[in-house]
């Protein structure tokens, strides 16, 4: 047995599934089958991983890029479809900020940015945990996370209007 009993299975998927989902859709069009893999090699592992649900970022994150580079070889027409993007966030009838704009904004950052600040606001990983995923420092991780929330700040803020009455 190799620790990774179906309750813990369970959770792991109901907690963290759709944030990986989000997190494996910056690179490729099959986000569900990435995380379904790699919750399937989780079960294939000899020992549980030290930490789960870092581990299963890390391979999501292979296995995203690895399928969009087999994307990339297929002919025009395939790979044509296959760049339509689904929302990456379920608009809210409540929700202040216009999602699709939030997407397209989101979008529209550099891909080690808008990396960080997926894996943190929606994977609840830590800084640590996303330097050791990406290759580099905390520091880096740090940095490119409040580059990229500067950067969302900055194209979201609308002019304020001055009353020209007072």
């Amino acid at each position: 047995m190799n620790g990774i009993g179906p309750e813990l299975l369970a959770r792991l998927m109901d907690v963290h599934g759709p944030a990986l989902a989000l997190y494996a859709r910056q690179w490729c069009q099959i986000p569900e089958d990435v995380v379904q893999e790699a919750f399937l090699e989780l079960l294939r592992q000899d020992a549980a991983p030290t930490h789960p649900v870092a581990w299963l970022y890390r391979v999501v994150r292979n296995r995203a890029i690895s399928a969009a580079r087999s994307a990339s070889r297929r002919d025009r027409r395939e790979t044509a479809a296959a760049h339509r993007s689904e929302s990456w966030f379920t608009p809210a009838a409540e929700a202040p900020l216009d999602a699709a704009t939030a997407m397209r904004l989101l979008g529209e950052l550099p891909i080690d940015q808008r990396e960080t600040i997926v894996a943190r606001l929606w994977g609840g990983l830590g800084f640590e945990q996303i330097a050791e995923l990406t290759g580099t420092s905390v520091s880096t991780a740090h940095r490119r996370y409040q580059a990229g929330l500067a950067a969302l700040r900055e194209r979201l803020e609308s002019p304020c209007v001055k009353n020209s009455e007072t």
